[in-house]
């Protein structure tokens, strides 16, 4: 063969750290990208994604990375039955993006959650906490009491800020004015037929489709195929535990 295509599978939810066969880690996820960039044999990547999103700062890193690797090699991202939230925001990086009529993608937003367990702590379980601070933020993050307004307006100044970079990131990656961004965005899911309508989508086809392009980008007419990252045996699952 003339060189091999690298096939980066992201698949379920976005998380930091290691992840496994249902999760996208940050930290093992780069390693795979890392190997399809400093491998000489592998001429184009495709980004296969089947992720509805999960942690923004786990999504930043893989984008960063990604980014390394289209510097060097072409980079197709193929949309499975989901690429929402952080599953659409690594696809950023990519030189075409190709969905299916079905996918969901989009999902251009951000959103917080903080649990407040008080009656939980008191009512169920009989316990109370008493603490000592020196600033009015000092203690911001306990759980057995309610948020105060201004530590409901940091974090959600936080969540608006991400929502910003997530607008600019797409503004960068799509080629389009960020206001024009944040029309379709909002937080709103689109099918890949309609994402394509939006500028959010380049191609519409299934994987071999992304790996034909890649082909073509690579400059390949006979070629094999590496699946990245490589998945363990359930035998190796148990040993490594």
């Amino acid at each position: 063969s003339q060189g091999k295509i690298a096939i980066l599978y992201a698949v379920g939810d976005i998380v930091d750290g290691n992840g496994d066969a249902e999760t996208v880690g940050s930290a093992s996820f780069r390693e795979a990208i890392q190997k399809a960039r400093d491998d000489d044999k592998v001429k184009a990547v495709v980004l296969r994604i089947n992720s509805p999103g999960g942690s923004a700062m786990a999504s930043d890193v893989i984008l960063r990375e990604l980014e390394l690797l289209k510097k060097e090699k072409p980079l197709i991202v193929s949309m499975g039955d989901v690429a929402a939230s952080g599953g659409y925001y690594m696809a950023m990086a990519a030189d075409t993006i190709v969905a299916q009529p079905n996918t969901i993608t989009g999902s251009i937003g951000v959103f917080g959650m903080f649990p407040t367990m008080q009656k939980f702590l008191n009512d169920k379980l009989g316990i109370t906490l008493d603490g000592v601070k020196k600033g009015e933020f000092a203690d911001l993050g306990r759980p057995d009491r309610p948020l105060t307004e201004g530590e409901r307006t940091i974090i959600q100044n936080y969540v608006n800020d991400v929502y910003v970079q997530f607008l600019q990131v797409v503004s960068k990656g799509r080629h389009m004015d960020t206001a024009a961004v944040h029309e379709i965005a909002q937080g709103r899911v689109w099918t890949g037929n309609d994402a394509k309508e939006r500028g959010l989508v380049d191609v519409i086809g299934g994987l071999q489709t992304a790996i034909d392009i890649a082909a073509q980008k690579g400059g390949l007419t006979n070629y094999t195929l590496k699946e990245l990252p490589v998945q363990k045996s359930p035998f190796e699952e148990i040993l490594t535990g």
